[in-house]
């Protein structure tokens, strides 16, 4: 139950948080861009004609484009992690180890989903759309609780769990 109740009130500070002002300013819009210009960094391996400006990917063939928006950034699902591992007892290290890489699996996973939908929405819309509103949605919070999930079993077990 305290470990229920502190994700509760973790996720309610994080997520109030990153409604400010400030947030969405210096960390929210800032990671969404960089998020659209890693995923043309990645594309532009495969595909030279994608360009990012902004929170926009973008085929320079075509002009088909994906804008990146709050609830696609994965800052949501990376709340909910942060806040699942913040409230876990668990030794600070252990917490820290977790979180960078859990944060790393989250938003790698996240910028498949970015290309993924890219081309998908050049190949058929309503594939896209259902994809975008219903698979990557599952798979984003699925990854999150795997991620967690895998995270807890690295833990010590017994006293040692619990900090001091």
């Amino acid at each position: 139950m305290r470990f229920f109740l502190g994700f509760l009130v973790v996720q309610a500070l994080l997520f109030g948080a990153e409604l400010t002002p400030w947030a969405q300013s210096w960390f929210v819009r800032p990671w969404t861009d960089t998020l659209a210009a890693i995923s043309a960094d990645i594309v532009k391996w495969f595909d030279p004609h994608v360009l990012s400006h902004g929170n926009i990917l973008q085929s320079t063939r075509n002009g088909f484009a994906v804008a990146i928006e709050a609830g696609c950034n994965g800052v949501e699902a990376t709340i909910v992690l942060v806040a699942a591992m913040l409230a876990f007892p668990a030794p600070w290290k252990q917490k820290l180890v977790g979180l960078a890489a859990g944060i790393v699996a989250v938003q790698g996973l996240n910028v498949v989903r970015v290309i993924s939908l890219f081309y998908l929405g050049q190949w058929n819309f309503d594939v896209f759309e259902f994809a975008h509103r219903y698979v990557w949605q599952a798979l984003i919070m699925l990854d999150v609780l795997i991620v967690w999930l895998l995270w807890v079993r690295t833990l010590p077990r017994g006293p040692a769990l619990v900090p001091a």
